[in-house]
């Protein structure tokens, strides 16, 4: 499964109740891949391949990481703290991931 096929099921999955009023860019930067971003915007949500300078939360990880995690495989906190998992920005925007796009 490729990061970009990853990223689309994210995006299947997304919560658009859960976005309500949040204007947030999620910047996922895959060591092994491509890089991309979730736009949430009041209540919809959009991807972007590369990168997005206004991003608020960027999770650095391999596809491999991001594959566990989507799929409810790999816990997102157990993949930071073995530090399969880093986030720069604001990392408590990165726990509201869960909500936003449930497994």
């Amino acid at each position: 499964m490729s990061v970009a096929d990853i990223v689309q099921t994210m995006h299947s999955k997304f919560n658009a109740s859960a976005a309500a009023g949040l204007d947030l860019v999620f910047q996922f930067n895959i060591e092994d891949g491509e890089n991309y971003a979730l736009i949430v915007k009041d209540g919809s949500c959009t991807v972007e391949q590369g990168e997005n300078a206004n991003a608020n939360v960027t999770l650095i990880m391999d596809t491999e990481t991001l594959k566990g995690i989507t799929s409810g495989e790999t816990d997102g906190m157990q993949a930071f703290m073995s530090g399969k998992l880093r986030a720069e920005g604001d990392m408590m925007l990165a726990m509201k991931l869960g909500e936003l796009f449930p497994v």
